[in-house]
């Protein structure tokens, strides 16, 4: 779509880009074939996939949020350095990326502390975002939200307000809200249409589904709630020359499989679409 097309909302509004940099053998449906003690013998491709993903970001002008596991941090501190040189925001994804509705709450705040403390020492920069690994904070955990204020975060996006059978609260409301602790939560975007709020905010929907849909979901949160959205993918979503795991389910393969090799494509459209900008820039006033 050309400059000249293009409504005077999308114009307006600057979208939060964000990355969950981690790993393909670091996410929760791979978990059993990869073994966090096994973790250090398995080749990495996450430092070749950013540094993509930054060229993209470069090619264009935008800006965005990186999500970024402790882990990757610690061993390749000059990828979380490039992130801050291309004045991009370092944020934490935690540390192990353990769900963290299979944590005792002393157990997340060890995880999510150290994320940050990693981090911020790394990149020389304040850590102020966090967004828990598989979006685990739901109806059973909410204590969560306590603890990521008590870890000194200032916000959070970690809550999907949609049905999933993995994650979500489908009555959280829809845009950023403050929480009793002063934490600002950031819902990743959905769409309200026929009385249920559909994903709109990327992750594996962007993949399955043709990119028409995306742009028409993303356009229509601009244009009739006048709100900016907040997307996300992985770094590993733009490798379609990843190691095949044979032995996860179909369900699984189909999933983490589905249309790698048409995401880098995708992802150029979205940022030609639309403008991009770090979560702490776009929601520095949102609740």
């Amino acid at each position: 779509m050309s400059e000249n097309s293009r409504t005077a909302s999308e114009k307006a509004i600057v979208n939060a880009l964000t990355i969950d940099v981690e790993d393909y053998f670091q996410v929760s449906a791979l978990a059993p074939h990869f073994p966090r003690k096994n973790w250090d013998a398995v080749p990495c491709r996450v430092e070749r996939n950013v540094d993509l993903i930054l060229d993209l970001l470069d090619q264009r002008g935008a800006k965005a949020t990186f999500f970024t596991l402790g882990w990757v941090a610690e061993r390749y501190p000059q990828l979380v350095r490039r992130i801050v040189e291309g004045g991009h925001e370092v944020a934490s994804h935690g540390y192990s990326h353990e769900r963290a509705s299979a944590m005792t709450p002393k157990a997340f705040l060890a995880d999510i502390a150290l994320a940050k403390a990693v981090l911020e020492d790394i990149a020389g920069k304040k850590v102020t975002g966090y967004r828990a690994p598989s979006f685990s904070i739901g109806m059973q955990n909410l204590w969560a939200h306590d603890t990521i204020a008590e870890a000194g975060y200032v916000y959070s996006s970690s809550v999907y307000p949609v049905k999933h059978d993995h994650y979500g609260i489908p009555d959280a409301p829809r845009f950023p809200y403050l929480l009793a602790s002063g934490l600002m939560e950031i819902p990743v975007t959905t769409m309200r249409l026929l009385g249920r709020n559909w994903p709109a905010g990327g992750g594996g929907y962007f993949r399955l589904l043709p990119y028409a849909v995306s742009r028409w979901q993303i356009a229509r949160v601009n244009r009739d709630d006048k709100r900016p959205a907040i997307f996300y993918f992985h770094p590993w979503e733009v490798d379609p020359d990843q190691p095949r795991v044979a032995e996860a389910s179909a369900k699984t393969r189909f999933r983490h499989y589905v249309n790698l090799a048409r995401t880098e494509n995708r992802l150029k459209r979205l940022l030609g679409d639309f403008n991009w900008g770090r979560a702490d820039e776009v929601f520095r006033n949102a609740a």
